[in-house]
């Protein structure tokens, strides 16, 4: 059976949530027997393969600009996925499933991947917030199978769509934690050992790294011997993460820019805790990677980090600043130690079951 999967900005090594599962999913897809390509927005791309991992990757261009990108480069993709005769096509996100109508109209059976209500993020325009909203009715109506990466986007579409019906609930996965240790890095960091914290994320406002770093600020002068790092960039560069930038430095935050790899999993391995403000997720990769290495980490109180079911010490009101302070302090004054998760519902081994078992069903005369 041939796949053929857009929506996401391509794989390997390409910042973003939904680049992180695909680069996870779509090898082990590939194990099940089936053929996969993704199209790959050729603006990311900083390599020249044409396979990885078993996946085929075709570079399609498209505008990079927030606004266009992502709807013209599917509208193309779709076409590139007829022309390869794809049995199934998936779509990933609420944006580009605008055009799941053009792919049935093209005879191609659809698989949606709702990865949470993108509208509801502070960098979108009312007229962006609209299409978005539009994209998710079309996906939600019209593709074949909908998958959803948690019970509260579940809701969602049952809610606004009355939508019950070949949904699938399938969560966001984890790989297994590389623990290691990186001295040269570490020094180049100016950072020591369980003697930092930790925010991993694009730099968007919806994150809030600005509510991290104020509250962090609050607390650095108690404990100077901490340090804040924070593991990310951004996509556009705009007059947010310009800002925020500069609070940063202006605050001896360190910056390590989009790392992946052993610089990241050496952060991961040593921090002492993990940090993520958001007012926005679907259900937040950073923060079941940050778990798999046994973090204590603090989150806000929004529903898709509540769906995590952490303790309630891990939680603080979304937005407030002084709340993440003292929680920040409480962490840095306990003696620096490890957690426990289960985290057994997010292994990418069981997750390609469940979406393969899906494309069977989808596949289906």
């Amino acid at each position: 059976m041939k796949i053929v999967v857009t929506g996401t900005r391509g794989i390997p090594n390409i910042m973003g949530g939904v680049e992180t599962h695909c680069e996870e999913l779509f090898p082990r897809i590939v194990a099940h027997g089936f053929d996969v390509t993704i199209i790959r927005r050729t603006n990311y791309v900083k390599d020249d393969l044409d396979e990885w991992k078993g996946v085929r990757l075709i570079n399609i261009d498209s505008p990079k600009k927030k606004s266009f990108e992502a709807i013209i480069h599917t509208f193309r993709a779709i076409n590139e996925a007829k022309r390869l005769k794809a049995d199934i096509l998936h779509i990933h996100a609420i944006g580009p499933a605008l055009l799941v109508p053009y792919a049935k109209i093209l005879g191609m059976k659809v698989v949606f991947t709702h990865h949470g209500p993108d509208y509801d993020r502070d960098k979108w325009g009312w007229i962006a917030k609209t299409m978005l909203k539009l994209g998710e009715r079309m996906g939600c109506m019209f593709a074949d199978e909908v998958i959803v990466i948690s019970d509260v986007i579940r809701n969602l579409i049952k809610r606004k769509y009355n939508r019950t019906s070949h949904v699938h609930l399938i969560y966001n996965g984890v790989p297994e934690p590389d623990l290691c240790d990186y001295p040269e890095y570490f020094e180049e960091l100016g950072i020591e050992k369980g003697k930092y914290i930790l925010g991993m994320c694009r730099f968007v406002p919806e994150k809030n790294l600005h509510h991290l770093i104020e509250a962090f600020v609050k607390v650095k002068n108690i404990h100077s011997d901490i340090k804040l790092v924070l593991a990310g960039d951004t996509d556009f560069e705009d007059d947010y993460s310009r800002h925020l930038k500069q609070m940063a430095k202006e605050n001896g935050v360190v910056l390590t820019g989009f790392i992946k790899g052993k610089k990241l999993h050496s952060l991961l391995t040593h921090t002492r805790c993990f940090v993520l403000p958001s007012s926005h997720e679907g259900l937040p990769i950073a923060l079941l990677e940050a778990m798999s290495y046994g973090n204590p980490v603090i989150v806000s109180n929004i529903p898709a980090n509540l769906e995590v079911d952490l303790n309630d010490e891990s939680y603080f009101p979304v937005g407030d600043v002084n709340e993440l302070a003292r929680k920040l302090q409480e962490n840095i004054e306990k003696p620096y130690q490890k957690v426990s998760y289960d985290m057994a519902e997010y292994d990418w081994n069981h997750i390609a079951r469940q979406v393969a078992e899906v494309y069977r069903q989808c596949g289906k005369p």
